[in-house]
């Protein structure tokens, strides 16, 4: 769930995909949607990822924030392969092809990581 904060001061989140690279975290949206002008406004976002397994793992982590237009295609690509289940990654697009859909990754570096927790198993009765 990422998570910004709107030029009102008031929280905004919304459920995406990801990929890491190296020290930052890159979603794909759209340059019309809130998340992309919260980010401009502000420059921070946060995220928190969660397993939906026992022991059900969760982490957040925030940081500066930015927008990127700009060699954006291979991350785009690296986040429709996580969306689609795709063993392989599509051709990425280029950046020019991506702007004309309104593409742009935002980009999270982890400058705070944590908490991390997850919900403990109860120990079987019997």
């Amino acid at each position: 769930m990422l998570a910004t904060l709107s030029a009102a001061g008031r929280i905004r989140q919304s459920p995406v995909y990801y990929v890491r690279d190296r020290e930052q975290v890159l979603i794909s949206t759209l340059a019309a949607r809130h998340k992309t002008s919260d980010v401009e406004h502000t420059g921070w976002a946060s995220l928190c990822v969660m397993g939906h397994e026992p022991p059900y793992p969760s982490l957040t982590l925030a940081g500066p924030a930015h927008i990127r237009t700009e060699d954006i295609g291979p991350a785009t690509a690296a986040i429709a392969q996580r969306v689609t289940g795709a063993d392989e990654p599509p051709e990425p697009a280029s950046d020019e092809t991506l702007a004309a859909v309104g593409r742009v990754i935002l980009a999270i570096s982890m400058q705070q990581i944590g908490p991390v927790s997850y919900i403990a198993e109860e120990p079987a009765k019997g």
